[in-house]
């Protein structure tokens, strides 16, 4: 189904989803925004700064904007919280960036969210799930009642998220799907792409997937006996394009910390040695 962007689309009673116009490898469709609530609205990701989209957001919301979430601090996700904020004097809910890297550092939450801690709106109660790993402080949201949880890019549709040393984390992020199946779930809201069914399927399909990975990553480093980062790409992701590799080797980077923090490899000056 093509995706349009700046137009609410109609997903539940409580739910609307307008995607950001930012298309791309990283990003698929865009990243999807979501407005929950009627009488009062929280928004769920307000993404890029783009007017556009920050438009669409003011006008689907009708001057009933109350709260802005973030699942994440990534630039496609949160940079447009301020502005919004500023507009309509809503309340920024969810993790600060960390100090370090590149991400968003202008999302400055009024309230920090606890791992499960609840927002109430009229008509609806929203949980907020620690899932740490693709970012450190990533947050997935639970609308309870209809037991739909916006994901962020914890899950995405169509393709796995990167993990990107240092704040992602790859033993963090497994900790965290394994987290989702002990909860009772319906559907996914992902950061980008259409809702997912069968929730629980997706995530152990997942879960199977990482470490199908995880075991060619360490196969390729056990082949060669040791490696950098450049060495072993085009081993442990033959099946991937040359063009992606740039990204590939960034969850390379966090399968071989976690096979070094399960004493399988060790690295040393930038090569990495199999154990």
């Amino acid at each position: 189904m093509t995706i349009e962007h700046g137009v609410p689309v109609r997903l539940t009673a409580r739910v609307r989803r307008i995607t950001a116009p930012n298309p791309g490898v990283m990003t698929g469709p865009g990243t999807n925004t979501y407005l929950v609530g009627e009488h009062e609205c929280a928004v769920i990701d307000p993404g890029p700064v783009i007017d556009s989209h920050v438009d669409a957001i003011l006008s689907a919301a009708a001057g009933k904007l109350r709260w802005i979430l973030g699942t994440h601090t990534h630039p496609d996700h949160s940079p447009a919280a301020a502005r919004l904020a500023k507009e309509t004097g809503a309340e920024i809910l969810g993790r600060p960036a960390p100090a370090a890297g590149t991400q968003d550092q202008t999302f400055s939450p009024t309230r920090v969210l606890a791992d499960g801690e609840r927002l109430a709106g009229p008509g609806f109660v929203l949980r907020a799930i620690a899932t740490p790993g693709h970012a450190s402080n990533h947050l997935c949201y639970l609308l309870e009642d209809e037991k739909l949880l916006f994901t962020g890019d914890h899950v995405m549709q169509g393709s796995t998220v990167v993990i990107s040393p240092p704040d992602g984390d790859m033993v963090r992020y497994l900790a965290s799907l394994e987290r989702l199946l002990t909860e009772d779930l319906d559907q996914l809201a992902p950061g980008h792409g259409e809702l997912i069914p069968a929730p629980h399927d997706m995530v152990r399909a997942l879960i199977k997937h990482r470490l199908m990975r995880e075991a060619k990553v360490a196969a390729a480093l056990s082949a060669i006996g040791s490696g950098t980062l450049d060495d072993l790409v085009p081993r442990a992701y033959d099946d991937t394009r040359p063009a992606l590799y740039p990204a590939a080797k960034r969850s390379l980077h966090a399968h071989l910390i976690k096979l070094a923090h399960d004493g399988r490899a060790r690295e040393q000056a930038g090569v990495w040695h199999s154990l």
